[in-house]
């Protein structure tokens, strides 16, 4: 089993359900820290999905959090786990610039 510490960094600008991480196959990702950054006047909302390889939702992480303008804000509180195959999706409820940083643990 190999373990390698990685960084994510995710432009959003688009109101769509995004894939942001997912987990290879025999991967399991360990989430410390998920970062949203609003680079705008605006206060958009922020949702964060966990799908599993279907594209079936099995766990809402975050529902319609709202971003103040120019700011940032952490998500987790607690390690987030990403087994095999799963998905982590991102929507965001307007086309304005939101950064993510994701810090992640990946074991194969």
């Amino acid at each position: 089993m190999a373990n390698s510490y990685k960084f994510l960094g995710v432009n959003l600008s688009t109101q769509t359900k995004t894939s942001v991480l997912t987990a290879a196959a025999k991967d399991t990702i360990i989430i410390k820290s998920i970062r949203v950054t609003n680079n705008t006047g605006n206060t958009p909302t922020i949702s964060f999905h966990v799908l599993d390889s279907s594209n079936s939702v099995e766990a809402t992480i975050l529902n319609t959090q709202s971003l103040t303008a120019d700011s940032s804000v952490e998500i987790l509180t607690m390690p987030l786990i990403l087994e095999s195959s799963d998905i982590l999706k991102a929507t965001v409820s307007t086309n304005d610039n939101v950064n993510i940083g994701i810090s992640y643990l990946n074991i194969t």
